[in-house]
This record gives structure tokens, sequence and C-alpha cells, in this order.
């Protein structure tokens, strides 16, 4: 479903990430870790196209998107939905205009339908009955909730997610970890999850990618990271106490 040929990535003279080459399946889970500043993030959205890489190809499905012009990429997002750090909730919307907002812009369905939709997805999310509420009187958890109805409401094949539970108390953070574990499952999606933290990745990833200093210096199963012999990996996830 993705795949990233030799990329990279720079700006102006700085280099944020070298020869990138990563495979995600179809219906798996991908983590990517990695210290702050490591270039997690900024392959995430080289992922969908809000970045372009310096040189190198970038593959979703059959198609090379570093290619692509503007609206052909669009349709290539249209089958991607993107959990940003900080929601990105329209804060003006109600939750349910939230939800609602990619349906209305892109599909050809009826009010009804879309209203449906959202108070179907918004019930998957654990958010019944929230959607007359505004963003701003949510707690970050729930805030988080509505961004993953928005992007399930569209059904998308891919969802990146970039640090869904930075911010979360342990209890928050292990019932996003959970969602997104559920959601996977039930829509048989592509994920691709950026965390800084290691026991989510654990938890919710077929294998995880480790980048360091913009690099992917290991692709592998969570046991077998776990248990990495790399002093740069074992480092990262026992917090320098190895």
């Amino acid at each position: 479903m993705i795949n990233l040929v030799d990329v990279n990535k720079s700006f102006k003279k700085h280099k944020v990430l070298e020869h990138i080459n990563l495979s995600v399946e179809k219906g798996e889970t991908m983590a990517i870790i990695g210290a702050s500043g490591s270039g997690k993030s900024t392959l995430l959205k080289l992922m969908i196209g809000l970045e372009y890489p310096t040189s190198g190809q970038i593959w979703i499905k059959n198609k090379d998107i570093t290619t692509l012009k503007e609206d052909e990429l669009d349709k290539v997002r249209l089958s991607m939905g993107m959990v940003f750090q900080y929601s990105a909730l329209f804060d003006s919307m109600t939750v349910a205009d939230n939800v609602a907002f990619g349906l209305r812009e892109h599909s050809n369905l009826s009010e009804n339908e879309i209203q449906r939709v959202v108070e179907e997805k918004l019930d998957t999310v654990g958010l019944k009955g929230f959607g007359k509420y505004l963003p701003n009187e949510l707690s970050g958890g729930m805030k988080k909730r509505v961004s993953l109805a928005r992007v399930i409401a569209f059904e998308p094949e891919i969802i990146l997610y970039d640090e869904p539970t930075s911010g979360l108390d342990p209890i928050m953070a292990g019932k996003i970890d959970k969602l997104i574990k559920y959601t996977q499952e039930m829509m048989k999606v592509t994920s691709v999850v950026v965390t800084h933290d290691i026991n989510s990745a654990y938890y919710m990833a077929d294998r995880i990618a480790m980048v360091y200093e913009g690099q992917i210096i290991a692709v592998d199963n969570p046991d077998n990271i776990k248990n990495s012999t790399d002093k740069r990996v074992s480092e990262f996830i026992h917090g320098g106490k190895s």
C-alpha cells in the first residue's frame, strides 16, 4: 500500500531524512518511533503529500505521488486520512459538522445519509450524543476521538496518525490505542502511527520502524524490537537505562 524508495528530504541545507526505504503492507499497522527531531512527522507528511521529497519515490498503492499534479494527488488523498497531533478541528463548527466536513466536500451523499454516517462514527469512537458540542467544550482525548471519527467517516484505505496520544494521561492514551487497534481490525485499514510512546507501539503495531538522525535503523516486529541488540534502539526503548 505504501512504498518509499530512497527518499531524501532537506530543508535548505539541513538534511531531515536520508535514504529512506520503507514498505507498509495492506492491512498492516506500522509504528514509527524515534526521538524528537528525528524526522518521524516529516516522514508522515511525505506519505500524504503535505511535503515533497528532495529526491526519491513515494508509492501509494500503484501511484508515485511525487510525479502527480495537485488535482491528481487530491484523488489519491481521498483514499487516505490523517489524524493530526493537535486534532486540527474547526473550532467554529460543532462536532457533528467537523465529522461531516469531508463528506459534504467530497461525496454525493444526501444530508440525511451524511447525518447517519456522522452518528454512526461518533458512536464508534464513544462519543454518541456529542454532535452538538463545540471542540472547546471537549477534553483533549475527546478531540482526538472526534478527529478519528472525521477520518473514518470517509472510510479510507490508509490512516496516518501523528502522535495520537501526545499530551494525554495514561488512561486516555490507552483508550486511544485501543480505538486505533479496533479501527484497524474493524475497517481492515492500513495504518501508520508516528509515536514516541514505545508501549503504544508494542500494543498497536504489526511492525515498528525506528528513525534515528534521519535514517531508518531498524524495522521489525515488536518482540524483536524489544530485544534489539542495537544500542541506539535499546537506549530509546529503555529510556537510556539499558
